[in-house]
């Protein structure tokens, strides 16, 4: 991915500027958001592996979603948590290009797995006498394994299309990871069509997924109205409380990202919203789905008499 024209074979990433006193701060802040993400979400990984009750297909893309959220966290996290305490917070190109290419993958990966678990719920409610036939193992896999391709191909389009730009000097990267925006600023050649495509590219993958979440969510709003009795109302829309929660607060954060106004945008303000969306969404995943799921907190209450005690241990969980 790197041009002929390239001079730079490394970046500086200038992370977040401040006294050695805030660096720690940041440091324990990051440390401590980088644990919980990934017991939170090797923990549901372990959970829905281990729970025959919770192989099925919404599980399923939910074991996907916290398996994207690892590496998501993992890809800026490890590097961030080095530069606060390194002197030298040199990355060389092809560092900073897979790192921007792994970044690109879990982004949409994200976005893609959120939308077929919208899709999901919607057959789940619209079509229940259908939906073990509709949402049978092979079609869970294969659209599970289309996510990833699709995340695949537009992170080989962006990672591409941004590296094979000149790089002659500066190499200040003012981000704390490699991202799009400061790497373009860096570039001495003209980023007007890389700008374009990656406009293009992530304008579809978001309509796209906005438009599968937006549609299947209008059906099953008008479903879960049509039923009479309210407590009918409430298991319905209960199954879906948790991803609309994980939708509202990513999709959230991106819509302020790239809605505010240019003018009024600083280097600081990019680098908390980045923060949102690669570490606390990731970390924010696996507790949303645990503390709003009962068949989750079921299961694991299970898993863990189970562990403490066997057989007999099943006298700690009423109900079990």
């Amino acid at each position: 991915m790197q041009g002929n024209h390239t001079g730079v074979t490394e970046f500086i990433l200038l992370g977040f500027t401040g006294s050695p006193q805030l660096q720690t701060i940041l440091f324990v802040v990051f440390l401590v958001i980088y644990i919980v993400t990934l017991v939170g979400n090797l923990g549901m990984i372990a959970l829905i592996t281990a729970e025959s009750r919770l192989h099925t297909p919404m599980y399923f893309f939910l074991l996907n979603l916290s398996l994207i959220d690892t590496v998501y966290s993992s890809v800026t996290a490890p590097q961030a948590l080095v530069n606060f305490l390194a002197e030298c917070k040199a990355v060389f190109f092809a560092g900073c290009a897979m790192q921007f290419f792994f970044f690109s993958v879990c982004a949409n990966a994200e976005a893609l797995i959120l939308a077929v678990m919208a899709y999901d719920r919607f057959i789940a409610i619209c079509k229940p006498l259908l939906y073990t036939i509709i949402m049978s193992r092979k079609v869970c896999i294969q659209l599970v394994a289309t996510s990833y391709f699709c995340a695949f191909v537009n992170a080989v389009v962006h990672a591409g299309s941004l590296f094979s730009l000149s790089f002659c000097g500066p190499n200040i990267i003012d981000h704390f990871f490699c991202d799009l925006a400061p790497l373009q600023k860096l570039s001495c050649s003209s980023t007007h069509m890389d700008s374009r495509l990656h406009f293009v590219f992530a304008a579809v993958t978001g309509l796209s997924t906005v438009l599968i979440i937006l549609v299947s969510y209008i059906y099953i709003i008008l479903n879960i109205l049509r039923i009479r009795s309210t407590e009918g109302r409430r298991k319905a829309f209960s199954t879906c409380t948790a991803h609309l929660t994980s939708v509202g607060i990513l999709y959230g954060i991106l819509f302020f990202m790239y809605l505010r106004p240019t003018s009024g945008n600083s280097s600081d303000q990019d680098k908390l919203v980045s923060v949102f969306y690669t570490l606390v969404i990731p970390m924010l995943n696996p507790l949303i789905y645990s503390l709003r799921n009962k068949d989750v907190k079921h299961a694991l209450r299970k898993v863990i008499c189970r562990e403490s005690g066997g057989p007999q241990g099943t006298k700690c969980c009423p109900g079990y």
